[in-house]
């Protein structure tokens, strides 16, 4: 498999994580873990474009076959471009997907070679996007920041810093997102322990309570234990391939 990471600077990384490449040359299996972002996906076979997607958030592993000779162009979004850069919700594709036309973002005007042409096309569409948006409300920054870097815990640390109530924290996630902060909190310190299980450390960080509450965690939303994750044999689960790559 080929695979390719592009990261935004400036303050579009407030909504963008990457956008990513990825190709194979044979028919692979994987195990897509919930993660925190979702994604825009084009899907190219033999250099023809053949599905534009959104995905929603994954709350547990999703299994998928590629067949060979797939492209994939895609931008992995941080959830607060659902709000400001698509300008609708997301609550309704929740652990699954819904097809986009192929018009969309003109995506059918590129060929499966020009994915730098498109990330940069991109780029400048969203960044002349967020030029015109109204005002962000800076609680929502705040938020996600925080707790994309993992600077908080709970719910109650994270609704004390931004000054937000927990409760319309959650309401704004039931209607955006479809899941709840505590859900969101959980999946993003799943996914950032990913790196060390990847590097062999299967002992809990600290951000999980002990040895049983780390197991019990990744196994949720990866269905497997941390051990078996480690191994990632036959590259099921990507997200933990790419890391061994870096």
């Amino acid at each position: 498999m080929k695979y390719r990471e592009i990261k935004p600077t400036g303050f579009l990384k407030n909504f963008v994580q990457c956008f990513w490449y990825y190709e194979t040359d044979c028919e692979v299996q994987h195990t897509i873990l919930p993660d925190g972002y979702f994604d825009l996906i084009a899907e190219f076979e033999n250099d023809t474009l053949i599905t534009v997607k959104l995905t929603g958030v994954w709350t547990k592993p999703k299994d998928i076959s590629i067949p060979k000779n797939i492209k994939f162009f895609a931008v992995r979004f941080k959830l607060l471009a659902i709000e400001y850069l698509f300008q609708k919700e997301i609550k309704t594709i929740v652990d699954t997907t819904i097809k986009l036309p192929f018009t969309f973002w003109n995506l059918d005007t590129y060929k499966s070679y020009q994915f730098d042409l498109f990330v940069t096309d991109t780029l400048n569409s969203l960044e002349t996007s967020l030029k015109h948006l109204n005002e962000i409300d800076s609680r929502k920054l705040n938020l996600f920041e925080i707790v994309y870097l993992q600077k908080t815990k709970t719910v109650f640390e994270l609704s004390s810093q931004i000054f937000w109530s927990s409760r319309q924290i959650n309401r704004y996630f039931s209607t955006q997102f479809g899941i709840s902060l505590k859900e969101f909190l959980k999946i993003v310190r799943c996914n950032a322990s990913y790196e060390e299980i990847s590097n062999g450390n299967l002992s809990p960080q600290s951000d999980f309570f002990d040895q049983a509450h780390f197991i019990k965690e990744i196994k949720k939303y990866t269905g497997v234990t941390p051990k078996e994750l480690s191994k990632n044999k036959n590259d099921r689960f990507l997200q933990l391939s790419k890391l061994e790559e870096k």
